[in-house]
């Protein structure tokens, strides 16, 4: 079921697509709003997944209330202006109505709505929860990463470079190192300097100061030594 809200200031209009809505019968309304502000309170005392939307209202219109939502689930909007229809598909909406707006033409609006659902459903579902692996972009093409792979990573200003085990060829990505650090499993690395994150599978050894990755002797940052020193199980 995809749960929904219809948002019209038009009394018989709001009327009209309550009926159309019980015809659907894989959507359950939860709720009628005569402007986006009632909506706005419904978003944040219910799970919606569509919501019906017309354009021209008093105080925020439709396009405004969608650009206000910072998680927006799927729209369509139903306006009896043809004009504003670049900019709702702009806003990525599902799908865009004019009024009057026939049965058919409706259902053809919701299928699409459901399809994306269920798509979106059974990407979560494949998608793996723990992958071992990421992408970053490199020559215009998203290049895959495996963890296991990687030795160091090194930072250089806007761009990093990932050091690994398969290929004595460097990985240079733009990124941010704070941004690698986020991608990255806290059980299998560790920043040990601005400027290095190292994965704990390669270290060969450490020293007060530094780690050794193979025969590479990597700095440790004031502020990252205790870190270090705690894989070692000593403080000194």
């Amino acid at each position: 079921m995809l749960r929904c809200i219809a948002v019209d200031d038009e009394p018989l209009a709001l009327e009209l697509l309550e009926d159309n809505i019980s015809k659907v019968p894989y959507l359950q309304l939860v709720a009628t709003c005569n402007n986006a502000m009632e909506a706005m309170k419904i978003l944040q005392q219910e799970s919606v997944d569509l919501i019906f939307l017309d354009i021209q209202m008093p105080g925020l219109t439709g396009l405004q209330f969608i650009q206000s939502m910072t998680e927006k689930p799927m729209i369509i909007l139903i306006t009896a202006y043809e004009k504003y229809a670049l900019e709702g598909f702009n806003l990525d909406v599902t799908d865009y109505l004019v009024k009057p707006v026939s049965l058919d033409r409706f259902v053809k609006a919701c299928n699409k709505a459901k399809e994306l659902y269920e798509l979106k459903n059974r990407t979560n579902k494949e998608a793996p929860s723990n992958p071992d692996y990421f992408f970053v972009n490199v020559d215009y093409s998203l290049l895959k990463v495996n963890f296991n792979d990687i030795k160091y990573i090194e930072g250089l200003k806007d761009y990093i470079k990932i050091h690994l085990k398969s290929t004595p060829r460097a990985i240079i990505t733009r990124m941010a190192m704070k941004t690698i650090e986020e991608e990255l499993p806290v059980t299998k690395f560790l920043r040990i300097h601005k400027s290095y994150i190292i994965s704990l599978e390669h270290i060969t050894a450490i020293r007060k100061n530094s780690v050794f990755i193979d025969e590479m002797e990597l700095p440790v940052g004031e502020n990252f030594r205790g870190a270090v020193l705690n894989l070692t199980g000593r403080q000194d």
